[in-house]
């Protein structure tokens, strides 16, 4: 074998071990790119039901993401927004009936109900249900969600210009009122960005009529 096809040969292997190197990293650590991932829903810290709170309870999604109409991005909430309802709201409802039924029957005054997922949040907070207080001395810490909808760097979303626009969070990111778990519904490939600016402009979205959106390279890549 000739010096320059054994050097080719051995360039191609080398090649060919980097591409499988890069999917088997990618399949590992679940990365989320656009286009390939619809119904990507992973796990969160805490098993937040959006079918309870956005659905049966109809809690504004404006009113833990406050930033939609402010900025790029729609914000996580922070713990002290979950902690306004859930001071008081410790368990779900059937739970809290259910022991104040066992109390009756024994004769006993019921016990404070804590459900194992909200007790995760009082973790975060510091705060001690049984008392009420959030306790001092205890070192509260943020609650890692995980991220669901993922764009490349080189791409910019703004949810501030298609909220204040119009635009219906269901429009991307599907009923999410309907999910126990958020996955992600669309591509959020460019060519479905694009052919939904596309529609808008030819009227075609309800409730977007006479709106303009841009299909200009520079509105999404600078």
């Amino acid at each position: 074998m000739g010096k320059g096809l054994l050097l080719r040969s051995i360039g191609i292997s080398i090649l060919i071990l980097l591409i499988a190197s890069g999917i088997i990293y990618l399949q590992q650590t679940n990365i989320n790119r656009p286009g390939n991932h619809q119904g990507y829903a992973p796990e969160q810290p805490i098993d937040f039901s959006h079918q309870m709170h956005a659905g049966e309870l109809e809690i504004s999604c404006k009113y833990c993401h406050t930033s939609v109409e402010k900025s790029q991005t729609a914000e996580i909430p922070a713990t002290s927004t979950c902690m306004n309802c859930h001071e008081y709201v410790s368990a779900p409802w059937d739970s809290v009936k259910l022991e104040e039924q066992l109390a009756s029957e024994q004769n006993r005054d019921p016990e404070l109900v804590v459900s194992p997922e909200i007790q995760k949040l009082y973790q975060s907070a510091g705060f001690d249900p049984q008392s009420m207080e959030y306790i001092e001395n205890e070192n509260p810490y943020s609650i890692r969600w995980n991220k669901v909808h993922h764009l490349p760097d080189f791409v910019v979303f703004d949810h501030r210009r298609h909220v204040t626009a119009g635009v219906d969070c269901q429009q991307c990111h599907g009923n999410v009122a309907a999910m126990e778990r958020v996955e992600q519904v669309s591509t959020l490939s460019m060519g479905w960005c694009v052919n939904c600016h596309r529609d808008v402009n030819n009227d075609r979205v309800t409730g977007l009529e006479e709106r303009y959106a841009s299909t200009d390279c520079g509105v999404c890549h600078y």
